[in-house]
């Protein structure tokens, strides 16, 4: 039972005579009931509302045990003095008024990190959504045009890439309305197929003259309102005309560049005037070279001999002089923006530009407005990818090469060139097969020397060499041809043709077991095999199951007792290149 519920008076606990006023928030005495008095204690005030709390408080079903302040005995006559506010406590509310409950006032630390962390988490949305917006103007930037199904649908980072690059003398832009020509619909004024080998260490910018005579193949062609129309072929005009006239679109040029060549490009970029103009201004111009003084009316260039800084309307008329360079002809224009391309790409590669946001910034304005694009690279994340696999490469193994060419033997005045059969198929065929202009170190060095190693050491005698030959790519006939050769040249006698390969192989492999090691590289010296076409692996059982070496001919096989060189190829003679890392200057 509680405390009321007692009979007498003195029973009561002297404890329970605390009760909790809601008023004020502390605990209170309340007197011992005489006889005389209710069982309802009197309030210490006689202020209604107190009172009125009071005896809610007491008569609620009984007072509340104290923990935190023992309870005083009474005393009879003695007025008990009301609880003692805590220092720094708030003061006791006039009875009848509802106490405020204190305020927790929070530390400056704490204001100060709360302050912060705000601060930091707008600048980190501000800074997304920026980059969101910033990304969104540059893709608004890029214009793309359908490939019509004459790229292999873009290129992939596992394998070579190829990609068309074309300038055109089309009139588009402010500020190229001097230039002449301005209602006409341009050409392929410029144009380059840029080879980047598989592993990323070497590169081929192989340049098509503009006045080479081939043939374009018909063109199926999206036009402006979606529909396909299919441009007709012609036979034995100027490549210039594979882009611009009638009707025809840069997926045009890539049908005439792949009949041309043999290769098929991923991908395609055309640049107007005022590519040239922008990029040159985003990096702060090119270091360009000149053997002698050049002051050329048509293209308003005027420069002396020496070391010059170009860019802008300068750098655009330096691509496009020709007059005052060499014989006056394309083909020297051809070599004069290969050296400007070389310095270009120096600058681009230079940590003055990659570590300039200012400059970063510039270039991704500029290259999305200037350029037109394939439908597979209509994103700038899509043109960041390619650009991040082109950033791998290193300027002293991009080569600048051309199109083999002779003079037309039909025309008397001489305007236009062909094909030199001679040289240009091997030239195409390097390409085609990945093969590097220049030497390259395709290893690491660990790698580099274990690769050596299969070299080192005893040869078998060419008797007891035992090796069957397929053909994995080569030309028809290649694995006959070379049995032949090794048996009646070198006197591999232990040899035989084992047909076509189950797959095509762009380098010629020898697979051999660690027991054959000694016959292996006796094969490799008699076809100069290097070290990386060697396969250590599983020997193949023959027709009269003997252990054999396999001899696959890759597309690199050029004929019968002809040595190979899988790293590098000697370029044809006669072929003019270059590599990006030389300054060279312009006669």
């Amino acid at each position: 039972m509680d405390a009321q519920g007692r009979g007498r008076a003195d029973d009561i606990d002297p404890a329970d005579q605390w009760v909790l006023n809601p008023n004020t928030g502390e605990y209170e005495l309340r007197l011992t009931p005489s006889a005389a008095q209710s069982p309802v204690p009197r309030p210490r005030r006689s202020a209604s509302g107190a009172a009125g709390a009071t005896r809610a408080a007491g008569g609620a079903g009984g007072a509340v045990r104290s923990r935190t302040a023992p309870p005083e005995r009474e005393v009879p006559g003695r007025e008990v003095p009301p609880p003692r506010r805590r220092r720094g406590a708030p003061e006791e509310p006039l009875p009848g008024r509802r106490g405020r409950r204190p305020v927790k006032k929070k530390g400056k630390a704490k204001k100060a990190l709360l302050w912060t962390g705000g601060v930091m988490a707008f600048v980190v949305l501000a800074a997304a959504a920026g980059a969101y917006f910033y990304i969104r103007h540059l893709n608004s930037n890029i214009d793309s045009v359908p490939d019509d199904g004459a790229s292999t649908g873009g290129f992939q980072k596992d394998k070579a890439i190829n990609i068309l690059l074309i300038g055109t003398d089309k009139r588009t832009g402010s500020g190229n309305e001097g230039y002449g020509d301005a209602g006409s619909v341009g050409h392929a004024d410029t144009t380059i197929l840029l080879h980047v080998s598989k592993d990323r260490t070497n590169a081929t910018a192989l340049s098509i003259p503009r006045d080479l005579i081939v043939d374009i193949p018909d063109c199926p062609t999206t036009q402006e309102d979606g529909s396909q129309k299919v441009i007709p072929g012609s036979a034995g005009v100027r490549f210039n005309t594979s882009l611009g006239q009638d009707g025809r679109t840069p997926s045009c040029a890539m049908r005439t560049v792949t009949e041309l060549t043999g290769v098929k490009p991923d991908n395609f970029m055309v640049a107007d005037f005022n590519a040239v103009k922008t990029l040159t201004s985003a990096v702060g111009g090119v270091e360009v070279c000149l053997a002698k003084d050049i002051d050329d009316p048509d293209s308003h260039l005027k420069l002396a001999a020496g070391t010059h800084n170009i860019e802008g309307e300068q750098a655009l008329a330096f691509v496009r002089t020709r007059h005052s360079v060499g014989f006056g002809g394309d083909l020297s224009r051809i070599e004069l923006q290969q050296q400007f391309l070389s310095a270009l790409m120096r600058k681009l590669k230079s940590n003055d530009t990659l570590t300039s946001p200012t400059k970063m910034v510039k270039l991704a304005e500029a290259g999305t407005e200037a350029l037109t694009v394939d439908s597979a690279l209509d994103s700038i994340g899509k043109l960041k990818d390619l650009g991040l696999e082109l950033g791998k490469l290193n300027v002293k193994n991009l080569t600048f090469t051309t199109v083999p060419v002779i003079d037309n033997p039909a025309e008397k005045v001489k305007a236009t060139v062909v094909v030199n059969e001679t040289s240009a198929p091997q030239v195409f065929d390097m390409i085609k097969n990945d093969v590097s202009f220049t030497e390259v170190k395709q290893q690491k060095k660990k790698e580099a020397a274990a690769v050596a190693a299969r070299l080192k050491g005893t040869k078998a005698d060419a008797s007891e060499v035992r090796v069957q030959i397929l053909n994995g790519g080569a030309a028809a006939g290649s694995a006959q041809a070379q049995l032949l050769y090794l048996q009646n040249d070198e006197g591999v006698s232990k040899s035989e043709n084992a047909g076509n390969a189950p797959k095509t192989l762009s380098k010629t492999t020898l697979e051999y077991a660690p027991d054959q090691a000694d016959q292996a590289r006796r094969l490799a010296d008699i076809m100069g095999l290097s070290g990386s076409a060697m396969k250590p692996g599983e020997s193949v059982t023959n027709a009269q199951g003997l252990p054999t070496m396999t001899l696959t001919l890759g597309k690199d096989f050029k004929g019968a007792g002809v040595k190979l060189n899988s790293s590098s190829a000697a370029t044809p003679e006669g072929v003019q290149k270059s590599t990006a890392d030389k300054v060279e200057c312009a006669k």
